[in-house]
């Protein structure tokens, strides 16, 4: 073992790094083993703790102040990494190894703290900062930092507590410091005084000069060139097409500067006036042109006979017609803004307005449907909250039921021709939201079931607002109530809570609704979710609870499949009514033979 043990030690210095790394834990575990623990830190390391106070004084083999001085040794060439130019991997090995140390070996607590205290991992910096020696700094600023802020934790009232804080502190407003002086830009360096500067800032905005006209004749180019090129003169313009010539004026005029603009057509405008102001040239008559061509110089007389009239006439009516001149197009006729009109929009009818409402609610139900709506967000109850308070499903849902209800409120008024015949009534916007509600509910009625009990309550509260107006109105709240009971019954399944919702949520109850339910008992398998929701509007709605009470007397009579549920809820609510009923079949019933009689003819 002292063999091994020496051999690890020896490979310390000489091998790569993550080899060094085990024997900087492997002189950890040395140090730990042959030096003395503390007995209050015997619960860390239980009965696997091996530390110097288990070997006898008198030991044959081991001294124990031996193996103590060669632990102290240890542990001052671990502190020696600290203190080098040495790798991060291995500073953070070494700073990792140190904690445990401190906590269970309390003797090495002052040389170690010590060491921290004089760690700076800015020692690496020296050379120019790569990548590389960031992360590597940071990375042992941050394990140093972190351990003695566990240190100071572990006795908060150590004297020692405020001198490691100070370090902390200082080490770490040093490492920001550098980071950020080395990503810093480099000043703007002086502007040379001597010389000229090529490329110095523009100060402000170059001003346009116009040179005034010089002596001598001058066209009208020249009145208009307000820079000195040379080359333009020679341009020819023509050849350019007017739409390219119209587009960049137009480009160039937006994007002119008004200054610079009303400078130059002042520039020109002084031009033109000087031109006015100056005295017409005088004519040498010695170079002046006389008006005549050269070759009208000679005089050649004419021997031939003059025409007379005649001749001139009959040239005249024989030479061919002049051709036509094509009239030119000018560009300021293309650029000119002509007279636009729309076209007459086409007739709205009712059935177009009917079709186009109907496609807007559609829409927005098909949006509703992509609608997020949480089951656990609270709404405001009422029928005077504002119905698009936000652009959740509810409002919309809510919007289109007053649309449903109230847009025309008042105005369907039924008169005594059209009640005597309902299908030649025209439908309307209303009866469209309603069917369009009505299909979005029963595309999934048990999601859709606060929608179904918000419509309802919106038909309720304006068929109430019509009756109080007074005049013969249509009342729907019945209708849809009904229409939708008809619509999701024949789905329910036993164990479906939707019915006793629906009835215990909605407005108003009455026998039509409570005689929908009786029928469900026909099947036998959904008897007992029909009785229980009446059982429950029995309990929780009283001003409907004889009613309730009487359908589940007309399911004891028809059903005789439910007379065993319905008699039990009978028994506590209705007994004399059970009583009775159950005399009266006893009595109606024939009384059976004697089992031992014989039979006669």
């Amino acid at each position: 073992m002292v063999s091994i043990k020496q051999k690890i030690l020896q490979l310390w210095d000489n091998v790569p790094p993550t080899v060094r790394i085990c024997c900087i834990k492997f002189a950890q575990r040395v140090v730990l083993a042959q030096s003395v623990a503390s007995g209050a830190e015997h619960r860390y390391g239980g009965g696997l703790d091996v530390s110097l106070d288990k070997v006898p004084p008198n030991h044959q083999t081991l001294d124990p102040r031996t193996l103590e001085a060669e632990a102290s040794g240890l542990l001052d060439r671990m502190l020696s990494i600290l203190q080098g130019n040495n790798d991060g991997l291995l500073v953070d090995a070494t700073l990792n190894c140190l904690s445990i140390m401190v906590r269970t070996r309390p003797a090495t607590s002052s040389r170690i703290l010590n060491a921290l205290l004089n760690f700076n991992p800015l020692q690496a910096a020296n050379s120019p900062l790569t990548p590389k020696t960031k992360v590597m700094i940071k990375s042992m600023e941050k394990t140093a930092r972190l351990l003695l802020i566990h240190l100071s934790k572990r006795d908060p009232h150590n004297p020692i507590v405020p001198r490691i804080q100070q370090h902390v502190e200082g080490t770490m407003r040093m490492v920001a410091e550098l980071f950020d002086s080395a990503g810093r830009k480099r000043p703007l360096e002086p502007k040379p005084q001597d010389g000229y500067d090529a490329k110095r800032p523009r100060i402000e905005a170059s001003q346009i000069q116009i040179p005034p006209l010089g002596p001598g004749p001058h066209s009208l180019a020249d009145v208009f060139t307000l820079i000195g090129n040379d080359g333009l003169k020679f341009f020819d313009v023509s050849q350019v097409p007017p739409s390219l010539v119209a587009r960049i004026a137009v480009n160039t005029l937006s994007r002119l500067d008004a200054q610079v603009l009303a400078k130059a057509v002042d520039g020109v405008r002084g031009r033109l006036e000087t031109l006015n102001n100056s005295p017409p040239a005088e004519l040498n008559p010695n170079t002046a042109p006389l008006g005549v061509e050269e070759d009208e110089d000679d005089y050649e007389p004419d021997f031939y006979q003059a025409e007379d009239t005649e001749q001139i006439l009959n040239k005249l009516d024989n030479a061919p017609a002049p051709a036509v001149a094509e009239p030119r197009i000018s560009l300021d006729d293309t650029l000119g803004l002509r007279s636009f009109s729309l076209p007459q929009p086409q007739q709205l009818t009712p059935e177009m307005a009917l079709n186009a409402g109907n496609g807007t609610v559609t829409r927005v139900l098909e949006m509703m449907k992509s609608l997020d709506e949480p089951g656990t967000k609270k709404q405001k109850a009422g029928f005077s909250r504002l119905a698009a308070s936000s652009e959740s499903r509810d409002s919309w849902m809510t919007i289109l039921a007053r649309l449903a209800t109230r847009s025309s409120a008042g105005l369907e008024e039924i008169s005594v021709k059209a009640e005597a015949n309902d299908s030649s009534r025209p439908s309307s916007l209303n009866n469209g939201i309603r069917e369009n509600l009505y299909n979005y509910i029963m595309e999934d009625f048990r999601t859709h079931i606060d929608v179904a009990v918000s419509w309802l309550c919106e038909e309720w509260y304006n068929d109430k607002v019509l009756q109080k107006a007074g005049g013969d109105h249509p009342l729907y709240y019945e209708k849809c109530t009904l229409r939708l009971i008809d619509g999701f019954l024949p789905y329910l399944r036993p164990q479906d809570k939707v019915l006793t919702r629906f009835l215990s949520e909605i407005p108003e109850l009455n026998r039509a609704i409570l005689s929908r339910v009786k029928h469900m008992c026909r099947d036998p398998s959904v008897t007992q979710l029909a009785l229980t929701s009446l059982l429950y509007l029995v309990i929780m709605r009283p001003p409907i609870k004889e009613a309730a009470l009487d359908t589940v007397q007309d399911i004891w009579t028809d059903y005789e499949d439910a007379r065993a549920m319905a008699g039990k809820y009978l028994t506590k609510y209705r007994p004399l009514f059970l009583e009775n009923a159950t005399n009266r079949e006893n009595n109606d019933s024939p009384t059976p033979a004697p089992a031992g009689a014989a039979i006669t003819t």
